[in-house]
């Protein structure tokens, strides 16, 4: 629980310093562009100095290609988690900026909480099917309504709304990729190599991803601004290359569900830090934000009861 809460925290980090970028390139899907390379250089590096990590992806190549690898077969399709980072990424860029961290972070988990729940129901994380249990749905339920309570007085213009749209879009995706990139990683190894291993699967995707779409972006737009100099804008990909890894590896121990809602949790509480700390423009935080969160750590610690007995 405590990872996940952290994972959270790097997530809303990462938000900021991309939605940043993203405001200085005047250009959300170049900004994802450089956090996605600057995470794989990272990546790459640990590769070629760690030869556990290029065993487990050699394991994910070898297992892919066995039609007959039996009883826990990895598709194809379940290392393609990277096009929903590459969604999450893009959305921050172009969102957070105008709409705020906080409001970014309630309106992409709110998407998460509930699909994580369905995603866990149907086994498509590497715990396999998870029963819907009266503490999961009330979770759920209380994790909504911390997202609406947090964004009451934030979403006043359509144009808020409208953008609120593409990161809860993203959150969605974000439960999916959760649960594919664990059974990646438990496919590559079953320690900490191989959440590395699916991590760096998850950037190669997500950057091939951005990269087509950033092609697309200047015919149309024409090229963002020169790159800014202050070095701290280019950290998200660091911390992307951090929480994905970590996910992919706690999400065989606690789940999709637990695991959304602890990163809410987290992703919830270090946004209203993020926003008290460093005020950008008139997203002033607000009692609703507050209290929003508060109830997001309501229905994470409900949610976590069942896991918490197992323990």
């Amino acid at each position: 629980m405590t990872a996940a809460f952290a994972i959270g925290t790097l997530v809303a980090i990462q938000s900021r310093l991309n939605g940043e970028l993203g405001d200085r390139l005047d250009d959300g899907i170049a900004s994802a562009v450089v956090s996605f390379s600057s995470g794989l250089v990272v990546l790459l590096i640990i590769c070629a100095l760690v030869p556990r990590v290029r065993a487990a992806l050699a394991s994910v190549w070898r297992t892919i290609r066995t039609p007959s690898a039996g009883q826990g077969l990895l598709r194809w399709w379940q290392c393609l988690g990277g096009l929903a980072g590459a969604l999450f990424v893009m959305s921050q860029g172009i969102t957070v900026t105008v709409i705020g961290v906080a409001v970014f972070t309630v309106a992409a988990v709110g998407g998460q909480a509930v699909t994580s729940l369905v995603v866990d129901r149907v086994g498509l994380g590497p715990a396999g099917p998870q029963p819907y249990t009266t503490l999961r749905l009330i979770g759920a339920v209380v994790a909504l309504a911390a997202v609406v309570l947090a964004v009451s007085d934030r979403l006043n213009h359509p144009s808020g709304l409208l953008l609120a749209i593409l990161p809860a879009l993203a959150g969605v995706a974000t439960a999916v990729q959760q649960a594919i990139n664990g059974r990646v990683a438990r496919t590559a190894s079953p320690d900490a190599y191989g959440a590395i291993a699916a991590g760096v699967i998850n950037f190669l995707v997500a950057l091939s991803a951005t990269l087509v779409v950033l092609v697309v972006d200047l015919l149309f737009r024409g090229w963002p601004r020169s790159l800014p100099s202050e070095p701290w804008l280019y950290f998200g990909g660091a911390c992307g290359v951090i929480f994905i890894s970590a996910a992919a590896s706690v999400v065989r121990v606690v789940g999709v569900f637990v695991l959304g809602l602890a990163t809410l949790a987290g992703q919830l509480i270090a946004s209203l830090v993020i926003d008290l700390a460093v005020p950008a423009g008139e997203r002033d935080v607000t009692i609703p934000v507050v209290a929003g969160t508060l109830l997001a750590l309501v229905a994470v610690v409900v949610a976590a009861i069942p896991n918490l007995r197992r323990t």
